[in-house]
């Protein structure tokens, strides 16, 4: 796959996109966010990719959204930021929560606006030690966007989340992982090995499973109780009849590791 604002190749059953646009910390234009969109689009629809893993080049991760795309014309109006946010961003994050397949981001430098809550959309982000994530939205009169606003509140509660979007302070990665909003903190020299790693493992693995394991979480937000509970079941029964189920079993009653 070859991409203008972002690298993207496919090793060991994993999908690698790279945010590149160093210079400028990897911010978003409307250009790079098609190109992240059609790369997702392509690992939910080609079943040699088991997995997905996102990162940076550079230095930075990404500084959310590039202003120069949203400053006015001359003395002309401000831009409708809404379109950026409906075309660039919304698809980007509803391509990750709905691809059935193990999503894992490694925030190799600062993490900020949009660029922070990609990394929260994420199934498993690691980061390294010395990355920043700032919920920069309040600086500019905006509000947090990307899902900040779902994912968040979810992850820290509403009194970190409003904390997190009102005062726009940093909050370094050993906090990020304690609040829960990562799933790991590693050295920087070993962050793209080990999230490399672990996307290649989960691409070896029961890959559906994962797919309706994604579902039902998911489906946690908004369901009750009696609701969910049938849902696992459901998705216990389309796991059950998969091959994967048939090679575990026969893997666990053998002793041995599945293939």
């Amino acid at each position: 796959m070859t991409y203008q604002f972002i690298l993207a190749g496919v090793a060991e059953g994993v999908l690698t996109i790279t945010l590149n646009r160093p210079d400028v910390l990897n911010s978003f234009t409307r250009a790079m966010a098609r190109e992240v969109q059609d790369a997702l689009a392509e690992a939910a629809r080609n079943p040699e990719i088991r997995a997905v893993l996102l990162t940076g080049a550079g230095r930075g991760f990404c500084a959310g959204q590039d202003l120069s795309e949203v400053l006015p014309e001359g003395d002309g109006p401000m831009p409708d930021i809404s379109e950026i946010v409906r075309e660039s961003y919304n698809p980007i994050i509803r391509a990750i929560r709905f691809l059935e397949k193990p999503v894992i981001c490694a925030v190799n430098g600062v993490a900020a606006g949009a660029g922070a809550n990609l990394a929260f959309a994420c199934d498993l982000t690691l980061a390294a030690e010395e990355v920043v994530f700032v919920e920069s939205f309040a600086k500019l009169g905006l509000i947090p966007d990307t899902s900040g606003t779902y994912f968040v509140p979810r992850l820290v509660g509403m009194q970190r989340a409003t904390g997190l979007f009102f005062l726009g302070d940093k909050v370094p990665a050993v906090r990020a992982k304690e609040w829960g909003l990562i799933w790991d903190v590693v050295p920087p020299d070993q962050l793209l090995d080990r999230a490399t790693t672990l996307a290649r493992s989960l691409a070896t693995q029961a890959t559906r499973g994962f797919g309706l394991t994604k579902r039902a979480l998911a489906a946690s937000f908004t369901n009750t109780l009696d609701q969910q509970l049938e849902l696992e079941a459901a998705c216990m029964q389309e796991a059950g009849r998969t091959a994967d189920y048939e090679e575990g079993v026969r893997a666990f009653l053998e002793k041995r590791k599945p293939v």
